[in-house]
Parts: structure tokens; C-alpha cells; sequence
């Protein structure tokens, strides 16, 4: 592992270390292009395979066998000649593929002839009373604590909504000995049927048997509360108890910690930035970049993978970042393009990959209760704006996501959107009677993610640089 960019310039910069982003590292650096990997995180593994190289959680039964396949991902990257480079913040990238990375306090820029996103996912915003208080927490924080340090919770914990990143997390909780006391299951029951249609081709999956086996693991041992239709968490300034209702019954419980989540979506404030064009997905309910069947964007030599080009899964997202790769390679030294996997058999394995997505979209299709609140509710955290700051922005003449900044300053906090824009999205849309899609998104810009000016002041300059500040 490096520390700074050993070069200027590179065939292929990856962007993220997850499952895309390790397959794809691998296979342009073994088809000799000059690759580098730039990823955030203290090692490589992404949220999937957070600290596959560190994890204290030595039992493989307990983390299940699907995350230690990312054990494999990381060798083959390490084995290959790929620079990679951790704790690396990019935030930038330009339509001329120049990237501006914060490593160590001080920025750099690379520039490259291809550059593959593979920023992953992000939880879905999951705004109900009391989300912001200390105790509440998604699901995806517990794992990162329990993959990073094996850390579960002891105290009074209900785990709320649904997906299968739900019950994976139950799973590995109760295999560690932590405890939870109920599971509150928000899916909609008319999304049974919704999804029936689509039924044969989960069957085959391989999603089927392994989720059952889950799901059958966890309700053994946790009393679940199915058809949840309203969820709300109290407390003074600590959580103490979730009220909830279910078949018409509200019922409260007291709670110490209070697991949130309902799926996962796109993380595009990168690509966004970048200028890809992105289109709402009716289905998976978020922005997904417009791509072609090699993970292109609109923006030339941009190729999104994985998770950030629409909602797959890890299996998915490692083909994809294959894909990727070579076509990377493809444009760029065809003749090493022999080497590699044939394009047609990992579209087929994309294909096998990705067989029952769509039943799990239409199943764990989030409520809209729980997508769109109301009344006091907060929807932007950085900045403390409720749903009713929102709707009162609206009819005084809001009329989207970047107008509503000038009001309400909603998406300039430190998440930049990360936590509020898909519920500022849809919020307004139902406000204004138009399709997410009319409504739009953030319109976001370098950088990405905070810095500071230190950070800004420690890139190299050139003679000229100085020159034209002296004579400014």
C-alpha cells in the first residue's frame, strides 16, 4: 500500500475499494494497465466486506460465508500490480478525467485515460420522529462496528424496517451473542402480491434458499412484528422507547438502541458532480446513472460499477467491475483484452448474477409513510428542516431541490445531500404534484466531500502558479 500517487497520470483510476472496485482494480493492473485505486477507508472491502483484512470475527459461520469472499477479492488485488491507495478522499472529478484526492492532510491531482466509479451504495433515508436522537442508528453503522471490532449490542435493541441487509444484520448480531429484543417488519403487505409475478426467477436465485435460511434463523430466537404501518422513536435527549403500530394496534416499547433501515441506493454525488446524466428509477426509488451495457456513462471515459450503477448486490457488482475493467482495456491496449474473461460470459454471469432482483425490489419497496414524512419530522439533519420547513419553502415558491437551498439551505451541510436529497426529491414531487423526475435533484459541485483549506494549500504549485498569485 502507497500513501501518495506515485505518478501524475494513469491508464485506469478506481474509485472505491468494494466489491466493483476490487475486481476492477485487479483486472486492468493483470492486463498491464497503470492502475490505481483510491478508496476512503482504512482498508480495502467496502461496506460489504468492511475490514476483511482486519475483522477480529476469526468464525467464519458467524459473518456468514458470502463476506469472506471478499477475502479472495483482496488477494487477487494484492497479487496483481495495482496501486492502491487507503484513507484517500476524492473529492473531486472533472469531464477531463482529473481527479483531486485528499491523502494525509495534503491534496494531489491525477489525471487518467479512464476512470471507474465504484462508490457503492448508500441506506436509503429512513426519516420518522425521534431518527435524530442519540440511540437510533441505521443498520449499516451497527455492521461497520460489528465487522470492524465485533462490537453488538447489550442493551434493549429493536431493529425496524426491512431488506435483506434487515436480516443479515439480525443474523450476525445473534451469532455474536448480541441481543435484540424485536424486529419490527415495515414491508407492506400488498407488496406479497406485487412481487408475485416476478416469483420463478427469485426461486432460482441464489438469494432464495440462503435469505429463507435466514429469515427462519432469526424468527427462532426474536419475536417479529410483521405489517408495521407507523414507527416513531421518544426520548429526552436519549432514546428510551419505539412506539409503533401494527394490525391497528400501536403499542410502546421501551429501547436503549434502535436499529433503522429499508434498502440501500445509489451513492451519485460523485458521478452527479462528474456531470452524468442520471434518470429516477421507478422501481428501486432513487437516482441510477444512464449507462450502457459495458457501465459507461454519458461523460467519455467515465464507467460506473457496482452498487452505484443501480441496486445489485455484491455478486452483481463484482461482475460488473470485470465489466468494467475490460472495457477499459478494450479501448485501451486490445490486445491484452485476450487475456481476460470474453465480454459475452461475464454478461452472462452478470445475468445469473442479478436473476431475482427484481422481485426483491418490488417485495422491499419502501412504504411511502416512511420515504416522505411530514409535520414536524426532520428531513435535513445537518441543518435541522422539517418536512413542514419544506412544504411551507414549497408554497411560498420553492419549486425544487436547489431552490429550496435559498430558503431552507437544506443539502449544504457536511453530508451534502447524502441523508436528506432522495426525501427532499419526493417530498417536494408529492408537494407539487410532479414525478420525482421533474423535480430533480441537488445540483452538486466540487468538492464532494468536505476538506480543508489546509488541505487546499498543500497542492503542489507549480513556478507559475506562484507567480500568477504574486502578481494578482
Amino acid at each position: 500500500m502507497t500513501v501518495a500517487p506515485k505518478r501524475e497520470d494513469y491508464d485506469v483510476v478506481v474509485i472505491g475499494a468494494g466489491p466493483a472496485g476490487l475486481a476492477a482494480a485487479s483486472t486492468s493492473a493483470d492486463a498491464g494497465l497503470s492502475t490505481l485505486l483510491l478508496d476512503e477507508n482504512v482498508g480495502p472491502g467496502g461496506q460489504v466486506f468492511r475490514a476483511i483484512s482486519s475483522t477480529p470475527v476469526t468464525d467464519r459461520n458467524q459473518l456468514g460465508a458470502d463476506y469472506w469472499v471478499g477475502a479472495d477479492l483482496v488477494q487477487s488485488l494484492r497479487a496483481s500490480n495495482a496501486e492502491v491507495i487507503q484513507r484517500a478522499t476524492v473529492w473531486s472529478l472533472d469531464r477531463n478525467l482529473e481527479i483531486a484526492v485528499s491523502i494525509g492532510g495534503a491534496s494531489a491531482f491525477v489525471k487518467a485515460k479512464r476512470v471507474i466509479l465504484a462508490t457503492g451504495a448508500l441506506e436509503r433515508p429512513f426519516p420518522i420522529p425521534g431518527w435524530t436522537l442519540p440511540g437510533v442508528m441505521t443498520a449499516g453503522a451497527a455492521q461497520t462496528m460489528l465487522k470492524s471490532s465485533a462490537l453488538v449490542p447489550d442493551g434493549r435493541t429493536v431493529i425496524a424496517g426491512q431488506g435483506p441487509l434487515l436480516w443479515l444484520l439480525a443474523a450476525q448480531i445473534l451469532r455474536l451473542g448480541g441481543r435484540i429484543d424485536r424486529i419490527l417488519d415495515t414491508t407492506e403487505r400488498g407488496n406479497y402480491f406485487a412481487a408475485l409475478p416476478h416469483a420463478f426467477a427469485f426461486l432460482t436465485s441464489p438469494y432464495f434458499t440462503k435469505g429463507l435460511s435466514m429469515m427462519r434463523e432469526v424468527k427462532a430466537k426474536v419475536q417479529v412484528v410483521s405489517g408495521v404501518t407507523e414507527l416513531a422513536a421518544s426520548g429526552d435527549g436519549q432514546l428510551a422507547s419505539v412506539s409503533y403500530v401494527a394490525g391497528g394496534k400501536r403499542e410502546t416499547i421501551p429501547a436503549d438502541l434502535l436499529l433503522l433501515h429499508q434498502g440501500v441506493v445509489p451513492n451519485v454525488n460523485l458521478a452527479m458532480a462528474a456531470g452524468v446524466e442520471h434518470r429516477w428509477d421507478d422501481l428501486q426509488l432513487c437516482w441510477s446513472p444512464v449507462l450502457d451495457a459495458s457501465g459507461m456513462s454519458s461523460v467519455t471515459g467515465i464507467a460506473i460499477a457496482g452498487d452505484g450503477a443501480g441496486i445489485g448486490g455484491a455478486n452483481a457488482a463484482v461482475v460488473r467491475g470485470r465489466i468494467a475493467a475490460r472495457a477499459a482495456v478494450e479501448a485501451l491496449a486490445p490486445a491484452a483484452a485476450a487475456k481476460l474473461a470474453p465480454m459475452a460470459a461475464l454478461r452472462t454471469e452478470l445475468a445469473k448474477a442479478e436473476r431475482g432482483r427484481v422481485f426483491l425490489d418490488t417485495l422491499f419497496r419502501p412504504s411511502p409513510q416512511f420515504r416522505i414524512p411530514s409535520g414536524d419530522t426532520i428531513v435535513c439533519r445537518c441543518e435541522e428542516v422539517t418536512a413542514k420547513d419544506v412544504l411551507e419553502s414549497v408554497a411560498i415558491g420553492a419549486t425544487g431541490p436547489n431552490q429550496l437551498k435559498a430558503y431552507r439551505r437544506t443539502g449544504m451541510g457536511p453530508c451534502q445531500g447524502r441523508l436528506c436529497g432522495l426525501t427532499v426529491t419526493e417530498l417536494m414531487a408529492q408537494a407539487r404534484g410532479k414525478t420525482p423526475q421533474e423535480i430533480g435533484y441537488y445540483r452538486l459541485r466540487a468538492p464532494v466531500k468536505p476538506i480543508t483549506l489546509a488541505e487546499l494549500a498543500a497542492v503542489p504549485k507549480t513556478e507559475d502558479d506562484v507567480k500568477a498569485v504574486v502578481r494578482g
